[in-house]
């Protein structure tokens, strides 16, 4: 792959050979230290089993040096240069002028610590755990086998194997792309400075938070989207909402527009799409979602096909005998929240099966919550209506939107929002809900809880709801739902 290489990165010590050389056979393994993985690892070695963690990157994964925490980084800074233009009409004037370099500065220093995870490092070996730092690979019966700079090692694990390899970004069959030095997430969050103009190819989260936040920062966007919408996944009122809001601001958005080739010469990045179409940029930020990495898993070991696209597990994310999965290996969703709950169920079975616990209650996923963290925040949980129907639900459906309420109106700019209810009929219970806008995430939790407890609309209803608040308008779903 030609891509920039977004790797100042600095992995720290001490790997298990300046620790002393430990035996190879141990309690358990768990293979890619990423949010899941370096859960588990603690709790487990937390608990006094002798655990090997192993790593060829940084401990820790993606989430704290390349995405969530210092992409919601960048979008803060956006958010408050969105909001201080916001000033004149509602508290007096305002003169803003962007600087990209706090910023980077910030996720240099604040949250990356220049991409160096000692201190996760010592934080695991802290717990009893021992750090390896190398590629492994999972080749059966409790073995993986580690390439590290000292040469290769085989660890046994008498107890079982966690597998936690996370994911990769996945990219789109492009002529030309694998040829030009494009940039992933992790590019763009660890770049010095905003580019003049920018192409970002998907218009799923991680290509609309980015683009809302650097063209805030005076960069020139175009987003490209092979589907009708933006964040397809969402509601379409939703995604409907965040288009709007992307092109009031400024941003060119291109959906129902499929790259056909690409191209890099004298600095300019060149898009060409399948309409003959040629766009052209400073950077091209490939965001067309991500792809389990299964090439360190023995498939015929774990019973999978040449051709998976995930690890089956059962509730317990036992995946073989004496063998876990966690994280986005799974196919739950590839967020960190998911894979972090999801150790939690993989430690408990693990610790009961030692003797030293309960099993505890398997992975329950009908209340699965994410948040696009874009301005207007968009926050689900459950099933879509689109979805709710496709499993044969009698489904009636709740809208709201968030300027016609009072706290809406009180916000005035920026107010932008909606909230939509999913109501399995037959039942009296929410299956899902979207709340986008202001602080969008936050008004998500409430519903959450709805989802995941089948509170009864009725009793929803019949709720007091603080006035004025954001959340209010969840009763004025409410009541159109009942009016449906």
């Amino acid at each position: 792959m030609a891509r920039s290489d977004a790797g100042r990165w600095h992995p720290a010590g001490p790997t298990i050979e300046e620790a002393g050389r430990m035996a190879r056979e141990c309690d358990v393994v768990v293979l890619g230290m990423g949010p899941g993985g370096e859960a588990v690892a603690g709790q487990l070695a937390e608990a006094g089993l002798d655990v090997v963690g192993v790593e060829a990157e940084l401990l820790g994964g993606e989430c704290p040096y390349w995405a969530c925490v210092p992409s919601k980084m960048m979008v803060r800074a956006g958010n408050l240069l969105a909001e201080a233009r916001r000033v004149p009409g509602m508290a007096g004037s305002t003169r803003v002028e962007p600087d990209f370099t706090p910023v980077h500065v910030r996720i240099r220093d604040e949250a990356t610590a220049d991409w160096d995870d000692t201190a996760a490092v010592e934080r695991f070996t802290g717990q009893g755990g021992h750090f390896v730092r190398g590629r492994g690979r999972f080749t059966g019966q409790g073995r993986v086998e580690v390439e590290s700079g000292t040469g290769r090692e085989t660890f046994t694990a008498r107890r079982g194997v966690v597998l936690a390899t996370g994911s990769g970004p996945a990219v789109p069959p492009v002529s030309g792309l694998d040829q030009v030095p494009y940039w992933t997430n992790r590019e763009a969050v660890s770049a010095a400075e905003a580019p003049a103009s920018l192409l970002v190819l998907g218009a799923g989260a991680v290509g609309v938070e980015l683009a809302q936040a650097y063209a805030r920062f005076g960069t020139r966007v175009t987003l490209v989207e092979a589907s009708a919408r933006v964040v397809s996944v969402e509601e379409p009122e939703a995604g409907d909402l965040l288009l709007r809001v992307l092109r009031e601001e400024g941003l060119t958005v291109r959906t129902d527009a499929r790259a056909k080739a690409a191209r890099y010469a004298d600095g300019v990045f060149t898009l060409t799409l399948e309409d003959g179409a040629e766009l052209s940029a400073e950077r091209l930020l490939v965001a067309t979602g991500r792809r389990p990495r299964l090439d360190a898993l023995d498939r015929e070991a774990l019973g999978l096909a040449q051709d998976a696209r995930q690890v089956e597990v059962d509730a317990h994310l036992r995946a073989a005998p004496g063998v876990w999965a966690v994280g986005d290996l799974v196919g739950e969703g590839a967020f960190t929240h998911v894979a972090v709950y999801q150790a939690q169920v993989a430690a408990r079975a693990i610790l009961a099966e030692a003797g030293l616990g309960e099993p505890g209650p398997g992975a329950d996923y009908r209340a699965v919550p994410h948040v696009t963290f874009t301005d207007p925040e968009i926050g689900s949980v459950g099933l879509t209506e689109a979805r709710a129907r496709e499993r044969g639900l009698t489904v009636r459906t709740g809208l709201a939107q968030l300027p016609a309420g009072v706290r809406g109106w009180i916000h005035k700019a920026g107010n932008e929002g909606l909230v939509k209810l999913v109501e399995d009929a037959d039942r009296g219970i929410l299956v899902g809900a979207t709340a986008a806008g202001p602080m969008g995430g936050e008004v998500l939790y409430g519903l959450a809880v709805a989802v995941r407890a089948a509170v009864p609309t009725a009793t929803l209803r019949d709720m007091m709801y603080a006035f004025p608040t954001f959340h209010r308008s969840v009763l004025e779903a409410l009541n159109d739902l009942a009016a449906d």
